[in-house]
């Protein structure tokens, strides 16, 4: 199963980037995070943990990471796995094409799709607009 979300962002990706690569300042914008840290570099390989608002503390593991164009995590849920992976387009006209992606998969895909599916997409529209906001604001 997967989930996607794109939102177009007037602003520059350096800016972009160092917001979304700051993740212990994630929840200072985005209303999907209560808590979040990262337990060295940003960089493939290295740990993370976030408490979503509307959901429990988790794990995670930073999967890939090309500086100014994606990363991506993977975590583990009872009987599968969730991965998450963030791109980053500069469109040349001064806009950024940035789109999120969940995949899950598992034996309890069914039970997500049921339960999470609509919260989840929902959730990744909202952290991109929070994202829009935050790039506006600091280029003010």
């Amino acid at each position: 199963m997967t989930i996607t979300a794109e939102l177009i962002i007037k602003g520059d990706i350096t800016t972009i980037w160092d917001i979304v690569s700051d993740v212990a300042n994630w929840p200072a914008w985005d209303p999907h995070e209560e808590g979040a840290r990262l337990d060295g570099p940003f960089k493939a390989g290295t740990k993370g943990w976030s408490k979503p608002r509307k959901g429990p503390a988790t794990d995670w593991l930073l999967t890939k990471v090309e500086d100014k164009h994606v990363w991506g995590s993977e975590s583990h849920i009872p009987g599968g796995k969730i991965s998450g992976e963030s791109r980053f387009e500069p469109l040349g006209d001064g806009t950024v094409r940035c789109t999120k992606l969940v995949q899950v998969s598992g034996t309890l895909v069914p039970l997500f799709w049921l339960y999470f599916k609509r919260p989840v997409q929902h959730d990744l529209h909202e952290s991109l607009k929070a994202l829009q906001n935050e790039v506006a604001r600091r280029q003010k």
